[in-house]
């Protein structure tokens, strides 16, 4: 497989990076027999108890008109809206009289909002598994689909994973219709497209891509389209299986595959020019292509004024840092140059670590493992009890074993402070990563010193800039340097200032703020 790339005034990049190892993709067949209705409803409601067979919560109901007309109404007890049904179905045919299937839709559900034909079996039991109701008629060999879907579904709610102090505060829910229309709420815009994809060979689980005509990249969103046309699963659960599909590398630590629930940030990232990835069932949507720099940033950076988000951004580059080298400079340190560390410093360090059975890396990993170990158990836990029992069993611990001499007491303070470090960094599964690689970087540093972490860091490095999502490089616009699209990562510039969305993101249309729009005196004609 090959490499497309593209010439732009910055160099060449890669477009798409293809797998060396060739995907078959497996046509898996459907379960139920793709035949037409037949006119003899007898026939119909033959196959439709077969197929449903063993399916109590499906209803099949007999319906005989005035005319001595037969009809067969067929539903998924709790997924449709069995009030509206009787009020706006059942009630009309009862009372009228029928002529023909044309003349219920135009006259007799015209307030049902949906009302479609399906001359095909496996076409009807798909509607009717979504929460369609289904009406058959006698002497018809098409079937009349109405969209009463009614079941069950949470409020919107603040997204619990991505709190934030200014900003909305809805979020994602697990219905589909509802995410779709939190985007289109914030841009009313013909513009919008909305895409939608059936994925999962028993869950037939709907998916919708979502992207801004014009300003996507088309090749962006072609590629997105064939990775999302060529899963072959039996079902979807949440959008981690889709993510797991997508992703250009999979075996990378760094996701590459943005989630949010939060439609503010979906929004901010379509108008940049990604592509959202909206999955029935989750309230976790996706957004691509992803950077490393997008990983870091908070909605809330956008909301507050330049200034502060500037060295909030700074504060928490340093803490990601720390997040990742502390342990392991420590031990590197401590262990083989000791000669780095003041003397006053090494002199409460050595007088600590006096009587500590364990060398410093042993120590450190302990101590880690102890730490995610806490951290895990206190996600798990009910929310009432989960956060008492990692704080209390963290202070317990870390004191016990101070005093009983098996931890000195400068490994618990850089344990602690690389765990509220790494707290710091915004995408939860961003975190994971440098969670993991703390891991190897510690045994570097404990194995080979300083040279150790600087062989990680470098490994790290080159791992990072060889990165792409979907064709654009991980690390832009640092490397390679865009110094046009420089104003929002190292810092972040006035909105005024941001003129141009990421120009290796977005298509034809790159200018989002005019030229001549400056603060408090709008634009100039």
């Amino acid at each position: 497989m090959g490499k497309l790339c593209k010439k732009t005034k910055h160099g060449w990049y890669h477009l798409f990076l293809k797998k060396s190892v060739q995907i078959k993709v497996v046509e898996m067949k459907s379960d139920i027999p793709s035949q037409m209705l037949s006119e003899d409803l007898s026939v119909n409601e033959k196959s439709l108890k077969e197929i449903f067979r063993n399916c109590t919560d499906v209803i099949f109901r007999p319906i005989r008109l005035n005319d001595n007309k037969h009809l067969l109404l067929i539903y998924v007890d709790g997924l449709c809206d069995t009030k509206t049904l009787e009020e706006v179905v059942l009630k009309p045919l009862l009372e009228g009289i029928l002529q023909d299937v044309r003349f219920v839709i135009d006259e007799r559900l015209i307030a049902v909002a949906q009302v479609q034909m399906a001359s095909c079996l496996n076409d009807l039991v798909d509607h009717v598994l979504k929460g369609d109701a289904a009406i058959l008629v006698d002497g018809e060999n098409q079937a009349i689909i109405a969209d009463l879907k009614g079941f069950d579904k949470r409020g919107i709610e603040e997204p619990t994973t991505e709190s934030t102090v200014r900003g909305p505060r809805d979020g994602f829910t697990e219905t589909l219709r509802t995410n779709t229309m939190l985007i289109r709420r914030r841009i009313r815009s013909s513009k919008l497209k909305m895409e939608t994809y059936s994925v999962g060979k028993f869950s037939k689980t709907d998916i919708v891509i979502a992207y801004i005509e014009g300003i996507v990249q088309d090749v962006v969103l072609e590629e997105v389209r064939k990775r999302i046309k060529r899963i072959q699963i039996d079902g979807v659960v949440d959008s981690g299986y889709i993510e797991d599909f997508i992703e250009d590398l999979p075996y990378s630590p760094f996701p590459q595959v943005q989630n949010t629930e939060r439609p503010d940030i979906v929004c901010a990232g379509l108008l940049e020019g990604k592509v959202a990835i909206i999955i029935d069932n989750t309230p976790f949507t996706l957004l691509v292509p992803m950077t490393f720099w997008a990983g870091l940033q908070a909605s809330e950076d956008y909301y507050e004024r330049f200034i502060y988000t500037t060295f909030v951004r700074w504060l928490r580059y340093l803490l990601l840092n720390i997040a990742l080298f502390l342990p392991s400079l420590y031990v590197a340190t401590t262990t083989f140059h000791p000669q780095l560390i003041p003397t006053n410093l090494l002199i409460s360090i050595a007088a600590a670590r006096d009587g500590v059975p364990f060398p410093a890396a042993v120590e450190a990993l302990m101590m880690e493992f102890m730490f995610e170990g806490l951290r895990e158990a206190g996600i798990r836990l009910p929310k009432p009890i989960g956060s008492a029992v990692s704080i209390v069993g963290a202070l317990v611990i870390g004191q016990a074993a101070v005093e009983a001499g098996i931890i000195s007491a400068p490994m618990v303070i850089v344990v602690a402070t690389t765990g509220i470090a790494s707290f710091a960094i915004p995408r939860y599964n961003l975190g994971t990563a440098y969670r993991l690689l703390r891991f190897p970087m510690l045994i570097l540093g404990g194995t080979l010193g300083l040279f150790g972490v600087m062989i990680g860091a470098v490994c790290i490095l080159i791992h990072l800039v060889c990165l792409s999502s979907f064709g654009v490089p991980y690390m832009s616009p640092l490397a390679p340097q865009i110094p046009a699209n420089m104003k929002d990562v190292l810092i972040r510039a006035p909105r005024w200032s941001l003129q141009y969305r990421p120009s290796l993101v977005s298509g034809r249309n790159k200018k989002r703020i005019p030229e001549n729009q400056k603060p408090g005196s709008g634009t100039e004609e």
